[in-house]
């Protein structure tokens, strides 16, 4: 396994991601859209999940592929940034076909960032208009950290941010993962400079640090956020034919990965959860063995893709937490 040439998820053959932001709502959104619609799934395992258009992808459901993917901060009301993507689809004639008319599909997940110190006292919601806006600029390379649906993220103790990372497998197949961390849980150990997600790091791509020589006792955790306040909401993709049932098995497996990174996840508090992408550009390799092997490379680009999320991070005037380069330097 080895990280794509961009080491982000567009390393995925007709995937693009944008993002768009507003530094004075401390708030963004980031959307993956295809050259064609592909098949999604999801799975939630966090116990305070926002989403949009979720049902639709179960397996013995209708429709059986999607246009985009977003992810955004707002809490509830940044789901309306999937209608500002979907009215953009619709515009340049994208859609599930119904008579002559076009509709666009277009999941969305949230994450509260609602209580960041951005100004929230706006009249019209903006989140449509940073859909539209990520929509137009998505493209094979985009920003990691505070950018998109990063930009007003926090975990525990360091700001949060937007994440992707990459790996082309033996078999020819490659997996991506895109992320927006804002964890209840800590992404590295014990308050210091090394992360959970260490032991699956290639090419130093977060700082090259490993893990620290001793690990703290185990505890028992303190929250350091209210019921609803934190969620991380993440994309795993691949180029592999998977049809819908195999890609929800996908999202599953790549949760092992936020629970590798993330410490705890999936709580009570998390609206944690996972979209799987396949473009089915490849076929299988091996029927059987494969889907196994894509499970175990997007759970470890998730890991990597989390860790590099606040590796990332930027500082900006009036941050509540401190970037991990703010707190340690170059490690």
């Amino acid at each position: 396994m080895r990280p794509g040439p961009r080491n982000l998820i567009t390393d995925v053959a007709g995937l693009r991601v944008g993002n768009a932001e507003d530094h004075r709502v401390r708030t963004g959104v980031t959307v993956l859209a295809g050259e064609r619609p592909f098949t999604a799934a999801v799975h939630v395992m966090g116990g305070a999940p926002g989403t949009r258009e979720t049902d639709l992808l179960a397996p013995d459901r209708l429709v059986q592929e999607v246009d985009a993917l977003v992810l955004s901060g707002g809490s509830a009301l940044g789901l309306d940034a999937a209608s500002g993507v979907a009215d953009s689809l619709r515009a340049a004639g994208r859609g599930f076909a119904v008579g002559d008319q076009r509709v666009p599909i277009v999941p969305a997940a949230i994450l509260f960032d609602l209580l960041n110190g951005g100004a929230k006292d706006w009249v019209e919601n903006p989140y449509r208009r940073l859909g539209r806006t990520a929509l137009a600029a998505a493209g094979e390379d985009f920003a990691l950290g505070t950018a998109g649906a990063g930009t007003g993220a926090a975990t525990h103790g360091l700001k949060g941010g937007l994440g992707s990372a990459s790996a082309v497998l033996a078999n020819g197949l490659t997996v991506g993962a895109l992320v927006a961390v804002n964890a209840l849980g800590s992404v590295t150990v014990g308050g210091g400079r090394e992360f959970w997600a260490a032991p699956w790091e290639l090419d130093g791509e977060f700082g090259g640090l490993g893990l620290p020589a001793t690990f703290p006792a185990a505890g028992e955790p303190v929250p350091a956020k209210r019921l609803g306040e934190a969620t991380t909401i993440a994309i795993v993709a691949t180029d592999a034919r998977l049809s819908q049932a195999e890609a929800q098995r996908l999202a599953t497996a790549a949760h092992d990965g936020m629970a590798r990174a993330i410490v705890p996840s999936h709580t009570p508090f998390d609206g944690d959860l996972v979209f799987a992408a396949a473009t089915g550009a490849r076929s299988l390799p091996d029927p059987v063995a494969d889907p196994f092997v894509l499970g175990h490379a997007a759970a470890c680009c998730l890991a990597r893709a989390i860790a590099r999320a606040v590796y990332e991070a930027a500082a900006r005037p009036g941050d509540f937490m401190p970037t991990w380069r703010t707190r340690f330097g170059d490690g």
